[in-house]
């Protein structure tokens, strides 16, 4: 724990409006329309958008006709991101039962009332979860918390007047226009160097095109690397959690692009296309390196991740036992009737332990219902107790360093689809009862997961800006349940609509579902006696391996191997804009508060540029709903002129900070790094 006590944006004995009608009511309304837009988002093409910040701003602007408080505000920005979680978890597996047909159609009659208690119980048991360690886990100085900081700031930025507002509008609107003129093609955001196969014949070394895999194989090696994504999120949240973490994360993503596939490709070539379905495209070297990273590089990561899970946990295993002991301590009367103030205030622990209780009776009673035998039905709901609680904490720890938009929801579901699959099959389980249940298992965890890592966000948020835990709590756990109440519906539109336009549903062109289609595969493998365990051992070793040379996160190293390259290289990229940034500010002989004055308004600008691409981004996601040919389309593939966006927003993020330095003399404000 950090030494100076913490002191809130509002302070304890400040006493202000928080719970309203009128704050849950705003909120409930922007989960259901940020999570159904992160759903058809997810289903596209695999990737969700924080809701945080679009939650944040609109709540704010909506509020303000009342003038309503800041920690009115902030309630409303907790229950109008925690929907986009909740879609996460099911989009990530809901379509797996269809695509493995352990579900006959994702029709109201077969698919509502299972969707819909999957996602109620794992949702509420995140929250419950979360709430064990929330204090440990937001009062961890190694934690920087970097999307829950640009949360804060958005909220403060509304009441230091109307430059602090113009400063972060400004930002929001640079953020804004980057990133839609890169989806309307005024320039290419991203790019995949293909044209670089090397390999060896003979004596000589020859350089070959990518377009033909099979004339490269028969010389040698191919690697297929990306430039770094234009993304002002990405740049930003590398910028606010600093060069070290930031080169942690891209460390994975060369491990992966750099050293595992071009030595696969090298050695093995197009022998490798038996490894993979039978229906993946592999006609060009940039699809047989995709299909490499994602069928084989991938499953290495997720066994880093299960070693970088049990690590972090090792490590943490002081603060979540002192976390836990004062839980229970509460339980049985030892807590203490001293008066406290409104940021410690939080949920009985008796109440938090009964209503995991009921979640597990929910979850054995489904679970009996899917696999048909109490035995596993009983070690399935178990699984889910134990895995859900370590990767619910896992999920919170990798939001704390990493923000929620790069949490690895996915690769933390695939590590407990392993464990549960493993034990069903051991426990005589088969066929599509089987896969049910593991698939459920996962589905629960999945949602779990990610409504942890959100609320243990929203608690930090609170925390900075002085709110009160239990009113977090409870508004979350009222947001959890009519999200989930609600959220299947977003998801059969969907699918019905694609199914009547003649398409196939999940799994389909249209709804790809990646992550529940991988899903889907891999239980139906091991379930089945087909999985390809080596990868999954080798992986676990290499973490071990990063544990013995003392990396500092094994974990994060893991993560930047399962997302994509050009995503870690973005936030690489943040990252040394930020040490850019703080050099000049050394080599300037800046003061201490004049360093504080940079880094606050470091942190500002890069909360716009976050918030301006997932506003934006939401916008984007739902002009997909427009007629054929009504989205602009400027045609202009030139990563060139991407690199030059890039650099603008370098600039900004250099200069506006340092021309904010103010004079010497001037005093220092509250660190924005809280």
């Amino acid at each position: 724990m950090s030494a100076k006590k913490h002191q809130p944006y509002v302070p304890i004995t400040v006493q202000m409006t928080e719970f309203t009608f009128r704050a849950v009511a705003v909120g409930i309304v922007l989960t259901l329309i940020l999570g159904a837009a992160n759903a058809y988002l997810g289903l596209r093409a695999g990737i969700t958008v924080a809701a945080t910040y679009p939650a944040a701003v609109v709540g704010m602007a909506i509020l303000r006709l009342w003038r309503a408080s800041i920690l009115e505000e902030n309630i409303c920005r907790t229950a109008g991101s925690i929907g986009e979680s909740v879609a996460a978890g099911a989009i990530f597996t809901l379509p797996a039962f269809v695509i493995a047909r352990a579900w006959p159609s994702f029709s109201v009659a077969d698919a509502y009332w299972k969707s819909t208690a999957l996602m109620m119980v794992g949702s509420i048991i995140g929250v419950l979860f979360i709430s064990l360690v929330r204090r440990v886990m937001v009062e961890d100085p190694e934690l920087p918390f970097p999307e829950s900081t640009a949360a804060a700031e958005i909220h403060k930025a509304g009441r230091r007047g109307a430059e602090a507002v113009k400063f972060l509008f400004y930002n929001i609107a640079i953020g804004g226009v980057a990133y839609l003129a890169g989806k309307f093609n005024l320039y290419a955001p991203e790019h995949r160097f293909q044209d670089i196969a090397i390999g060896t014949l003979g004596t000589s070394r020859v350089r070959l095109s990518a377009t033909d895999p099979n004339q490269a194989a028969s010389v040698g090696g191919f690697t297929s690397l990306s430039g770094p994504e234009v993304s002002p999120a990405y740049i930003g949240v590398g910028y606010i959690i600093g060069p070290k973490l930031a080169a942690l994360n891209f460390a994975g993503g060369v491990m992966a692009w750099g050293v595992f596939v071009p030595l696969l490709v090298y050695f093995m070539g197009p022998q490798l296309q038996t490894l993979f379905p039978a229906d993946t495209p592999t006609q060009s070297w940039d699809q047989m390196s995709g299909a490499i990273w994602r069928y084989i590089v991938r499953p290495i990561a997720v066994g880093g991740m299960l070693v970088g899970a049990a690590f972090t946990m090792f490590r943490m295993r002081k603060s979540l036992k002192e976390g836990l002991r004062r839980a229970v301590g509460e339980v049985r009367g030892q807590g203490g009737t001293e008066e406290v103030g409104r940021t410690e205030q939080y949920m009985s622990s008796k109440v938090v332990f009964a209503l995991i209780g009921v979640m597990f009776a929910a979850m054995i009673a489904l679970y009996v219902y899917l696999s048909g035998n109490v035995t596993a039905g009983l070690i399935a709901a178990l699984v889910m107790l134990i895995v859900g609680f370590v990767f619910a904490t896992v999920s919170g720890s990798l939001v704390g360093l990493i923000g929620s938009t790069n949490n690895p929801i996915s690769g933390i579901t695939l590590s407990t689809l392993l464990i549960a699959a493993l034990l069903m099959v051991a426990l005589g389980a088969t066929g599509m009862s089987g896969v049910a249940v593991v698939l459920g298992v996962a589905a629960v965890v999945c949602v779990s997961s990610a409504v942890a890592g959100e609320l243990l966000q929203d608690f930090k948020v609170g925390y900075i800006l002085g709110g009160t835990p239990r009113t977090i709590q409870i508004v979350e756990l009222i947001a959890v349940v009519v999200a989930s109440a609600l959220m299947f519906f977003p998801l059969w539109l969907l699918n019905e609509g694609d199914l009547r336009a003649g398409g196939t549903g999940f799994g389909g062109t249209a709804l790809a579902a990646p992550q529940a289609g991988l899903m889907a595969m891999l239980a139906e493998g091991i379930v089945g006696g087909d999985m390809a365990w080596p990868l999954v051992v080798a992986g676990m070793l290499m973490g071990v391996v990063m544990i013995m040379a003392q990396v500092r996160s094994p974990m994060l190293v893991a993560v930047g191997m399962y997302l994509p390259f050009q995503t870690t290289f973005a936030i690489f990229v943040g990252g040394i804009i930020r040490w850019i940034a703080d050099s000049m500010a050394t080599k300037r002989r800046y003061n201490d508060a004049q360093k504080a004055r940079v880094e606050n308004a470091g942190v500002l600008t890069a909360s716009g540029l976050i918030a301006g691409e997932a506003l934006l981004g939401l916008v984007w996601s739902g002009m997909q709903f427009l007629p054929a040919g009504t989205i602009p389309n400027f045609g202009n593939e030139s990563y060139l002129l991407g690199m030059g966006v890039m650099g603008v927003l370098t600039l900004v993020l250099i200069l506006l900070p340092l021309r904010n330095a103010g004079s010497p003399d001037e005093p220092a404000p509250p660190t924005a790094m809280m």
